[in-house]
């Protein structure tokens, strides 16, 4: 058994196909059309925006004489006018990784605009739990000891039980068990594991949903760990995308971030 802390990745994120994207604006006789935006996602954001209303550029579209040059102006005003349709077109790719089935079973309740792989405990074999603790039993000596005394008989179990299936067993030709049986009973064994050990989760968002989840869960009514691992997230994308999460003001609830945007749920 051992001590883990919940860890977020950000591994991927949308990207302009320049080539292509200055064919399409010079078709629309609008090739000297520029963007300042400092990534790829947050001048995305803005040419589906312009796209929308033709606004590349004053008087392209009859019924616009004006247009807001710069990026963060121009997605500030889409938030506040929450045209936050636009913001589905970037999505932005995690891992989590050593956070809890307790997580990952708070966080897929989030399902519009987002993808979701989790590590498959039927196929990966648990041999060595991994658990990190809420505050209110890290602060309890008594509770810690039932905590990790409860996750060492666990892992133990997981162990004995491999033993007795003889999942790691050669026979004299040196041929293992085959995969679909180690499969089946590695599908059973989970069934004792503590919901609170320690799995990776694959998990995509556009920046719409981002926002919303951002929101919710680092609010102080959510569950501690989810506070945790989304603290992380809010530091990553307002550093990363200041014009998409320009709006979101953070402060320390409880000794956790707390993100709250000033365009809720765009």
């Amino acid at each position: 058994m051992r001590s883990v802390e919940p860890k977020v990745f950000l591994i991927g994120e949308t990207r302009v196909i320049e080539s292509e994207l200055s064919e399409y604006l010079k078709h629309i006789n609008a090739g000297d059309w520029t963007s300042n935006a400092p990534t790829d996602s947050e001048k995305l954001v803005e040419f589906y925006g312009r796209l929308c209303y033709r606004s590349f550029k004053p008087k392209m579209n009859p019924n616009v004489s004006k247009i807001r040059n710069s990026n963060d102006q121009y997605l500030a005003n889409l938030e506040k006018t929450h045209h936050g349709s636009v913001l589905e077109h970037v999505n932005f790719n995690f891992v989590f990784a050593d956070v809890s089935r307790v997580f990952t079973h708070e966080l897929v309740r989030h399902r519009a605009g987002v993808a979701i792989s989790q590590e498959s405990l039927r196929y990966v074999r648990l041999d060595d739990l991994g658990q990190w603790l809420p505050t209110v039993v890290r602060e309890d000596e008594r509770a810690m000891t039932v905590f990790v005394n409860t996750f060492k008989e666990l892992e133990l179990l997981q162990k004995e039980l491999a033993i007795l299936y003889e999942l790691d067993k050669v026979d004299e030709s040196g041929k293992e068990k085959n995969f679909e049986f180690k499969k089946k009973i590695t599908s059973a064994m989970r069934r004792i594991a503590p919901i609170g050990l320690a799995t990776t989760i694959g998990w995509s968002a556009n920046a719409r949903a981002l926002r919303w989840v951002l929101e919710m869960r680092t609010d102080p009514s959510a569950e501690e760990e989810i506070r945790f691992v989304f603290g992380k997230v809010g530091e990553i994308v307002c550093k990363r995308y200041s014009n998409l999460f320009g709006d979101f003001e953070s402060k320390i609830v409880d000794g956790l971030p707390c993100y709250k945007p000033i365009n809720s749920k765009v």
